[in-house]
């Protein structure tokens, strides 16, 4: 088949202001709870895209690990690609993608370290294999083959047995919204689009506005 002849109706849900309300993390909370509740595949990807010196975006999909009043927080290796961009531009978009509910929610703000002990409270709560992993792995380092891998995973195994501790290159980061985008597909193309921008004056804190889709 031709991919310019693929087409879809959305016709599962509609997004209005009333509904949506001021808040915008209550919304998220609401889709994703959502999107956990159906089962949905992997509910937590998100798509993060960063910008390097280069001014060149990457996008890459990491796991949200919490979201709260303070931001969205996911967790990798800070020396790995998107460690080093966000070290010379700590500004960053997410994008979650719920296909089966025909939404999608973006998020752009400013890009923080988490404490080193929420990184510690949360590496020691990952299985073991995934804590060697941390270990093992030069993320986004040009490597010789799999075998490398699995000699350093071997390696740290055997040098810290059941108990290793995080690596000082491997912790959290933070994304604090300034702005946040909820899609809702519609028919015909009309689909409803809510933008949030932070907003001093609003009572909230934060401005609706529609966008055309």
């Amino acid at each position: 088949m031709d991919l310019a002849d693929l087409r879809k109706s959305y016709e599962r849900a509609e997004l209005d202001e009333a509904s949506a309300g001021s808040d915008p993390l209550a919304l998220f909370q609401r889709w994703l709870g959502e999107a956990l509740t159906d089962q949905l595949p992997e509910p937590n990807a998100m798509t993060l895209a960063t910008v390097g010196p280069d001014l060149r975006p990457s996008t890459r999909i990491v796991l949200v690990k919490d979201a709260d009043a303070r931001g969205i927080v996911w967790y990798t290796n800070y020396e790995s690609r998107k460690g080093e961009e966000l070290a010379g531009n700590p500004f960053a978009a997410l994008q979650f993608h719920w296909v089966a509910h025909e939404r999608v929610v973006r998020i752009e703000g400013r890009v923080e370290k988490v404490s080193d002990a929420e990184s510690d409270a949360y590496y020691d709560s990952r299985p073991l294999d995934s804590r060697i992993g941390a270990w093992a792995s030069p993320q986004s380092r040009v490597i010789d083959g799999r075998g490398e891998l699995v000699a350093g995973a071997a390696k740290y195994a055997a040098r810290f047995l059941l108990k290793p501790p995080r690596p000082p290159f491997w912790g959290g980061y933070r994304l604090v919204p300034d702005s946040w985008q909820f899609w809702q597909g519609r028919k015909s193309r009309l689909h409803d689009r809510l933008r949030y921008r932070r907003d001093a004056a609003a009572p909230s804190g934060w401005k609706t506005e529609r966008l055309a889709p």
